[in-house]
């Protein structure tokens, strides 16, 4: 059984799996949020392209011209939005290059990988810092896709083929089907496999200030982690997820520019139903900080549907018309607020317990925690797939 999981190709992993959304590097940052709203799926990220032939006048059959460089979520559009300059007039900010907000992000966090590659060449991406692998995907199209793909940035379609990620969930969801052939290692406790990170927590504590916490939500964005929240004494109480942060609209930026990190998970977990009393909250605030120009931003996340197209406007991209999109904002509803109990595992658990665990919630992550609740430290899918690597 290990020789049949040695020789399976990645391309087996992709059945099924959609093709990918995307856009040109030269895209700006509104035509990001556009297709964020239009698409409306907060697990998958777009993905960010650049194709030399397009401004060459090249054919776009043309193999090997096109380059996924990055990926781009509502994270970071949220992020770049709430650094108080891009605040203080977001028409502005949001008329700025797409490629700013892949700044910051390590080389290799996307890669490319053909379909008849080895499982285990992806688990070796993987071990290198890879987070997202685009696989091309073995279809025939008609010309007239092509057609689209020339006036739309937008199209699926690049040299003439569609793609789709293959992600770190994908790869330890196998594992977990196949993890009969690591036994005994599944068994063994986190804590004894040495895959706790203890170093490199990004923590805040209940009552500081959400905006100490941007560059932590941006690093946890890069780490596949999330920020957590502590009380006093250092026990965990909540988090600043990316997933959770995900669901929710740019009108958080203003939350994270004037709302304490304890009262920023309440906005994002009541994101679509929100209390009066929190919306007024960051109003006051952004008035404070002389952001009225934000306040429009925040107009969205009190429910003011009626106002919602022409409050949109700071923000349209002419994207919409050229590609046939929807357009409008996106619409949320109150979501289920996931505890942070159901993320949370102790240093005895087992591999495949904290496995089983992380995919049920789909987290990329799992806090490590002592019984009284004290943080310990954080067990990553990569983490994980050093071990099984090591194994293989």
């Amino acid at each position: 059984m290990a020789d049949s999981f040695l020789a399976r190709e990645v391309s087996d992993l992709c059945l099924g799996k959609p093709a990918l959304r995307s856009l040109a590097v030269s895209a700006t940052v509104a035509d990001a949020l556009s297709a964020l709203r239009r698409f409306g799926d907060s697990s998958s990220p777009l993905s960010v392209w650049s194709c030399n032939h397009r401004s060459q006048g090249k054919p776009l059959d043309v193999d090997g011209e096109c380059l996924c460089v990055g990926k781009v979520c509502m994270v970071d559009v949220i992020c770049f939005l709430a650094r108080e300059e891009n605040l203080k007039n977001p028409a502005v900010a949001l008329q700025k290059p797409l490629s700013l907000l892949l700044h910051g992000v390590p080389a290799g966090v996307v890669r490319h990988l053909e379909p008849h590659a080895s499982l285990l060449e992806a688990v070796d991406l993987i071990a290198e810092g890879a987070q997202n692998l685009v696989i091309p995907i073995h279809s025939h199209f008609p010309s007239r896709k092509k057609l689209i793909q020339r006036s739309c940035p937008n199209s699926t379609l690049h040299d003439g083929r569609e793609f789709c990620w293959l992600t770190q969930e994908d790869i330890i969801r196998y594992l977990l089907n196949c993890i009969g052939i690591f036994s005994p290692l599944p068994n063994r406790t986190v804590e004894s496999l040495g895959i706790v990170d203890k170093e490199s927590i990004l923590a805040v504590h209940y009552d500081d200030p959400a905006s100490s916490a941007l560059p932590l939500i941006s690093q946890s964005l890069i780490k596949q982690t999330s920020v957590a929240i502590l009380d006093s004494e250092g026990r965990l109480v909540g988090e600043i997820s990316p997933a959770a942060l995900n669901c929710c609209d740019e009108s958080a930026a203003a939350a994270v520019a004037t709302l304490s990190a304890g009262d920023l998970m309440t906005y994002i977990d009541c994101f679509g139903d929100m209390p009066e009393e929190l919306v007024k909250m960051v109003k006051e605030r952004l008035a404070a900080k002389n952001l009225e120009a934000a306040v429009e931003l925040v107009v969205a996340a009190a429910g003011d549907d009626d106002d919602s197209d022409s409050s949109t406007a700071i923000s349209s991209s002419s994207s919409d018309e050229e590609c046939g999109g929807g357009g409008g904002r996106r619409r949320h509803s109150p979501r289920v607020v996931r505890s942070t109990e159901d993320i949370m595992c102790h240093p005895w658990s087992s591999l495949v317990a904290v496995m089983i665990q992380m995919l049920s919630h789909r987290s990329a992550y799992i806090w490590v925690v002592e019984e009284d609740g004290m943080l310990v430290g954080v067990v990553t899918y990569a983490a994980m797939m050093e071990v099984f690597r090591e194994h293989l």
